[in-house]
C-alpha cells in the first residue's frame, strides 16, 4: 500500500498563509497610524471647536455685563444732568423774580416814609371847616387849603404812578385780616357783624401787596 505523503505541502501552505498573513499584518500597521491621526485630528476639531464656542459664550457674556454697566452709568450722568438743568432753571428763574421784586419793592421804604407825609396832609385839609373855605372871610386861608389839596392829589398821583394805591375801605365792607387791622370791635347799629365800621387811617397797597393796613374798627353782634 502506497501512503501519500502531504507534509511538504501542508507545510508550504501554512508557510504560505504565515506569508500571506505577515503581509497583511504589515500592511495594517502601515495603514493604522493614519487611522489613528485621523480620529485625534478629529476629535482635537471637536475639542478646539467646543472650546471656541465655551471662549465665544464667555466673550458675549462679558461684553454684554459691560454695556449693562455702561448703559446704567449713562442713565445715571443723563438723570444728573437733566436735575442740574432744573436746578439752574430754578436758579434762574428766582433770581430773575428776585431783580424784578427788587424793582417793584425797592421804594417801599420810601413809600412807607411819604406816608406819613400823605397823612399830615389829609389831616390838615379835613381839619379846616367847610363854612371856613366857602366864604370869602378869610382868602388867605381858602388859598392855603386849595394848595394843600392839590399838592395832596399830586402826591396821590406819583403814589399811583409807582404802584401804591390808597386802601381805604368803605363803611359796610367785610373785614379782611391781610388789608385791615382791627383796633377794636363793637356793636354799631346799621352795621352787620364783621364788617367795617369805622376808618380811622387809611392803608396803601404797593403793586397789590399790603404796605400797611389800614385801622378799623370792627362791627359785631350787640
Amino acid at each position: 500500500m502506497h501512503v501519500l505523503d502531504f507534509t511538504p505541502r501542508l507545510s508550504s501552505a501554512v508557510g504560505c498563509f504565515s506569508l500571506k498573513g505577515s503581509a497583511w499584518s504589515i500592511q495594517y500597521l502601515k495603514a493604522s497610524p493614519r487611522l489613528l491621526c485621523t480620529a485625534a485630528q478629529q476629535k482635537s476639531g471637536q475639542g478646539s471647536e467646543e472650546d471656541q464656542h465655551a471662549e465665544q459664550s464667555a466673550a458675549e457674556k462679558g461684553l454684554a455685563e459691560e454695556k449693562g454697566q455702561l448703559e446704567d452709568q449713562l442713565k445715571e450722568v443723563t438723570d444728573k444732568y437733566k436735575r442740574a438743568l432744573a436746578d439752574t432753571e430754578n436758579l434762574r428763574t428766582r433770581s430773575q423774580k428776585m431783580v424784578e421784586d427788587s424793582k417793584l419793592y425797592g421804594i417801599q421804604r420810601l413809600c412807607k416814609d411819604l406816608l406819613e407825609v400823605a397823612d399830615i396832609l389829609e389831616k390838615a385839609t379835613e381839619s379846616v371847616p367847610s363854612e371856613e373855605v366857602s366864604s370869602q372871610k378869610n382868602p388867605h386861608l381858602k388859598n392855603l387849603y386849595d394848595g394843600l389839596v392839590m399838592t395832596d392829589k399830586q402826591m396821590q398821583k406819583v403814589f399811583a404812578k409807582h404802584g401804591l394805591v390808597k386802601l381805604n375801605p368803605d363803611g359796610g365792607q367785610k373785614f379782611d385780616p391781610y388789608e385791615h387791622e382791627a383796633l377794636f370791635h363793637a356793636p354799631v347799629e346799621g352795621k352787620e357783624p364783621g364788617t367795617v365800621a369805622v376808618v380811622t387811617k387809611v392803608g396803601y397797597k404797593l403793586h397789590g401787596r399790603t404796605l400797611r393796613p389800614a385801622l378799623v374798627g370792627v362791627a359785631k353782634a350787640p
